[in-house]
């Protein structure tokens, strides 16, 4: 499995280069990449992300890198996960969806580990 993992930002520094895979300081929980991902490609190629650091604005993840999710971004992929017909019979994605809201409710960044 190629794993995406995703966890929150306690306290976002603008000025930091997040590309240093740390997937535990961030409390992650991962869903797998081939399987869900290229699904939702379309729908998050519209969503505002960063890359990396808050000086590369793009859309989308870096499925190979890392991304930054910002608080404004998060309803939006909230939205992505819970509409997913498979969110019932996987456990990984309702770990994702109750961590996007986590982010949510602390108004807080997610950090996204591509594969």
């Amino acid at each position: 499995m190629a794993k995406a993992e995703f966890g929150i930002i306690d306290e976002l520094d603008c000025a930091k280069d997040y590309s240093l895979y740390e997937p535990k300081k961030y409390g992650c929980v991962f869903i797998d990449d081939f399987i869900y991902i290229d699904d939702w490609w379309e729908r998050l190629s519209i969503m505002k992300t960063y890359f990396h650091n808050m000086n590369r604005p793009s859309t989308a993840l870096a499925r190979y890198g890392v991304t930054l999710i910002p608080p404004e971004s998060l309803s939006m992929f909230q939205d992505i996960v819970i509409t997913d017909k498979r969110l019932g019979s996987d456990k990984s994605l309702v770990n994702l969806a109750a961590k996007i809201q986590e982010a949510i409710d602390g108004n807080k960044f997610m950090i996204h580990f591509g594969v």
